[in-house]
């Protein structure tokens, strides 16, 4: 994948992620950056399963992102001291 296609994997995942974990968004920055994190954190734990991680720019691709973006920013909250729930 191209860096374009992370930076959209990664707007997209985090967008998605913090709306699921906390109801706002981090900002746009923030977004993208624990977007592409979350990528790269969901293509490990699924690869770590046995399971396909990021493929390419696509709904399995962007499932996985979107999975690791929430585990990246509950994690991001807890460290930060930034609870929700």
């Amino acid at each position: 994948m191209g860096i374009i296609s992370w930076i959209i994997l990664g707007v997209v995942a985090g967008f998605i992620g913090s709306k699921i974990v906390n109801k706002t968004g981090q900002g746009m920055i923030m977004d993208i950056v624990l977007g592409i994190v979350g990528a790269i954190v969901g293509g490990v734990i699924f690869s770590a399963f046995g399971a396909s991680g990021i493929t390419g720019l696509n709904i399995w691709s962007l499932i996985v992102a979107v999975i690791g973006s929430v585990v990246v920013l509950w994690a991001y909250h807890q460290f930060s001291g930034k609870r929700t729930l």
